[in-house]
């Protein structure tokens, strides 16, 4: 089981205050520390539209490699992958939409022309032998339109992975999906001729369905699930999503089914209290709360 730790960059973007570049490169070091081996760093996109993630930069120059852990940037076009090329980075992600409010909003794009815009950076990417994973959010419903036809996220995923992708990683950007509709979704990718084994899961708890949602996926046969450390994140496009599935609570599932993830969960928990407090709020996840008094 694979987790691809978000938190440094989609729990990150959605703070009302900047977080200092050095708080995030220790932030960054200690999800390493805990066993986590991918991690999501940050994001090339214009600081206009994300300010707390103006420093990438700064913080891919001065962030210590340890050896065996992959850093992904998020690159939404072809200038963020020019500064990722600069960078060095080997593993970038692009954001897709499912829907097009989302698409307008988000990438300022309809749902067809977000494949012209993402095309060359895929391109190019592959060119310089990089790793390229696409998202694809509003998966299940989206805040303007409401609910999304599963068919209709299949036919933009299989679009997506059709450029050259590795991966799809599948967006609840708004937390209200259900088990149900996990089948539903993963059935129609089926359909598509896309198989688990391209395909990860991103969940957002807003109505407590994450983890519910993630051992689904898992049963069907999915083995990459995105969280992030304490839970936090959410969506700046999107304000009814809140934070995302909490790495702890998934670990702590996924230990107590037997599965190997090779992440400490404690010493996880303490990295979560740690920024909580820098952050100025409790951890939303349970199993830091839980293990905040044996730590």
């Amino acid at each position: 089981m694979t987790i691809y730790e978000v938190g440094p960059r989609d729990g990150l973007q959605n703070e009302s205050a900047v977080v200092p570049v050095e708080v995030k490169r220790e932030f960054i070091g200690r999800l390493a520390e805990a066993g986590l081996t991918t991690i999501e760093a940050t994001s090339f996109v214009h600081p206009k539209w994300v300010p707390q993630l103006a420093d990438a930069g700064e913080l891919l120059e001065s962030l210590p490699r340890v050896p065996g852990v992959r850093y992904p940037v998020l690159v939404p076009n072809e200038r963020g992958l020019d500064r990722a090329l600069e960078q060095g980075v080997t593993d970038i992600a692009i954001f897709g939409s499912a829907t097009e409010s989302f698409a307008q909003r988000n990438l300022n794009r309809t749902v067809e022309s977000q494949f012209e815009m993402f095309a060359p950076v895929v391109e190019r990417a592959l060119a310089h032998g990089m790793r390229v994973r696409a998202y694809v959010s509003m998966c299940f419903a989206d805040p303007w339109e409401g609910p999304v036809a599963p068919e209709q996220v299949a036919r933009v995923g299989r679009r997506l992975l059709d450029l050259g992708c590795y991966e799809l990683s599948l967006g609840d950007t708004i937390g209200v999906g259900t088990p149900r509709h996990v089948e539903a979704l993963l059935d129609a990718f089926a359909e598509a001729g896309v198989g688990p084994d391209r395909l990860a899961v991103h969940f957002h708890d807003t109505y407590g369905q994450a983890l519910a949602n993630t051992l689904t996926a898992i049963k069907r046969g999915i083995t990459v699930v995105d969280s992030s450390a304490g839970g936090i994140g959410g969506c700046p496009y999107a304000k009814s999503a809140t934070g995302n599935l909490a790495t702890e609570d998934l670990v702590w599932m996924l230990d107590g089914l037997g599965v190997e993830t090779g992440v400490d969960v404690r010493s996880l928990a303490a990295t979560s209290l740690w920024l909580a407090e820098i952050l100025g709020r409790p951890s939303p996840s349970r199993v830091v709360q839980a293990l905040a008094k044996e730590i």
